[in-house]
């Protein structure tokens, strides 16, 4: 199981050099049901493998980043996931919810909870295009507030959040497809690692020799994915991982309500 784990390390970065999305939705299954590992350290070794991921994915669009937007954005972001990963996870108890003889454990509502979002995922990329660019004046407090509460989302789940940044990106401040995804990588970037930092890295037993060979995979990814993607159409790789994430969902919900 650990080889296929490995394997789909890969295939995570494979996957955001492809299409620039989807690896961070793939991180926390693949921890948690390859590796073995809880919600709480699921969740944390995706948001340092996610913020590495972002770090190398930034690189081939340093030219097309908007950093006022990305430090308005970033920044609350960065803050939610610390009150998030600080304070609202420890605070959940482990379970959530009792109704006779069945319980809402603390697991299976985080892991809930991330099925959603890459329902959602999935659908914005079998869909096709996130947002249609419109002319929009730059709205700070627009910003602030959403990546405030992206960032909050964020660290509860662990996911870099791609999917919500660049619509909320491009709807707040009318910026271009490829300039969105820029800096997204960049919010990405800031709000996982910074926020792993500054929780995670403090108060949890990190295995870095697994961490950082996870992470070389995932950089390895990106660079193949990087190079194939010259040579074929984004638009049906984009869908065929959208049907790809669908099946991880339906999958987790199984594994964790069907199943429990």
């Amino acid at each position: 199981m650990e080889w296929i784990g490995y394997f789909m390390a890969t295939l995570i970065g494979v996957s955001l050099g492809l299409i620039g999305a989807g690896g961070s939705v793939l991180a926390v299954p693949v921890l948690a049901y390859l590796f073995g590992q809880d919600e709480k350290m699921a969740t944390a070794y995706s948001l340092f493998i996610v913020g590495i991921g972002a770090v190398a994915g930034s690189l081939s669009h340093r030219k097309r980043i908007e950093w006022r937007a990305a430090l308005f954005f970033g920044l609350p972001s960065l803050l939610g996931v610390f009150a998030s990963r600080n304070f609202l996870l420890p605070a959940l108890p482990d379970i959530l919810l009792q109704t006779g003889d069945w319980a809402l454990s603390r697991r299976m509502g985080i892991f809930g909870l991330f099925a959603l979002l890459m329902l959602l995922a999935a659908y914005q990329m079998i869909k096709g295009k996130m947002e249609r660019e419109q002319l929009q004046p730059f709205r700070p407090a627009v910003l602030i507030t959403q990546g405030l509460l992206v960032g909050l989302l964020t660290g509860l789940v662990g996911a870099g959040g791609g999917f919500l940044i660049i619509p909320a990106l491009i709807a707040s401040t009318g910026m271009k497809m490829k300039h969105a995804v820029g800096t997204t990588l960049v919010i990405i970037a800031i709000k996982s690692l910074i926020g792993f930092a500054l929780s995670d890295a403090r108060t949890l037993p990190i295995d870095w020799g697994f961490l950082f060979s996870f992470s070389a995979l995932t950089i390895l990814g990106i660079a193949i994915g990087s190079f194939v993607n010259r040579f074929v159409e984004g638009k049906k790789l984009k869908a065929g991982m959208g049907i790809f994430i669908l099946i991880m969902a339906i999958f987790i919900f199984w594994m964790e309500f069907a199943s429990a």
